[in-house]
């Protein structure tokens, strides 16, 4: 059975496309088969990044480790019973048909509350969710007080996520391993930082998720989406000596894929 990883933020810009890919092509470098799905049907970025990314090795005569992105099965609507949807549907087959042939599945959802996205999230092994280090993305997953000491209560998303336990235990399937990435982190310690620190701590406790590092904000994410690559690529088309800021990335990436504490994994980039 293929070890599922959703990556799920109701909320647009949080960094899930790029923690997506980076987290996919770190598994394929590991020697494992790796295939995905872009739940966005609409923008489809971590799609267009697979692309680019199979496009430029072919033009650059390279042959580099690189998961595959497969798109939902056509359902007959037709087919169905009175009141299946036909989302769960192709999500399903999409899974049915990739689970035996895989190490991983990556799932990748939209940036906005779906079928399709509801669907994944009852069916990963582990969550991982991008938050920009901003009270404002905090509010998707807790209702927090004026002074942002104290947590009010839950929010939709962490609800969304909530339903999904349920419906796994309910299955007798075993827990999610919820983990929250503190995305897009300034490096200078400041005193909002410092209260969404306490805030996500207060939270993990509360609702029950892991937390772990993600990325800092930097340009070479949004330079490498055009040919498709990611950080672990860039000796292999030349880049001889890594800049400071790259080489703390890398670091970045080696500390979440440890923290992921994903199945016969071994962080040897």
């Amino acid at each position: 059975m293929a070890h599922i990883i959703v990556v799920g933020n109701e909320k647009g810009g949080a960094g899930k496309s790029t923690v997506s890919m980076h987290v996919a092509t770190a598994l394929a470098r590991a020697g494992k088969k790796v295939s995905a799905l872009d739940l966005d049907l609409r923008q489809r970025t971590f799609g267009r990044y697979v692309e680019n990314r199979r496009s430029f090795l072919a033009s650059a005569d390279l042959d580099l480790p690189s998961p595959d992105v497969h798109d939902l099965p056509e359902i007959d609507a037709a087919q169905l019973k009175p009141g299946e949807n036909i989302y769960d549907h192709r999500l399903s087959a999409a899974v049915a048909t990739l689970e035996p042939d895989n190490d991983f599945i990556l799932i990748d959802c939209p940036g906005s509350h779906t079928r399709l996205s509801q669907v994944a999230h009852s069916l990963a092994d582990t969550l991982i969710t991008p938050l920009n280090d901003s009270f404002v993305d905090f509010d998707l997953l807790a209702r927090i007080d004026s002074t942002g000491e104290k947590i009010l209560g839950p929010s939709v998303y962490s609800e969304m996520v909530w339903n999904a336990r349920q419906l796994r235990a309910q299955a007798g399937l075993k827990p999610i391993d919820w983990i929250v990435l503190r995305n897009r982190m300034g490096a200078q310690r400041m005193v909002n930082k410092e209260k969404m620190e306490r805030a996500i701590k207060m939270l993990a406790k509360r609702i029950g998720f892991r937390i772990a590092p993600g990325f800092s904000e930097r340009v070479i994410f949004r330079e490498l989406f055009p040919r498709g690559l990611t950080l672990l690529d860039l000796k292999d088309i030349g880049v001889k000596q890594l800049n400071i800021s790259n080489v703390a990335a890398r670091q970045e990436l080696r500390d979440l894929i440890k923290a992921l504490n994903l199945p016969e994994i071994e962080v040897d980039f």
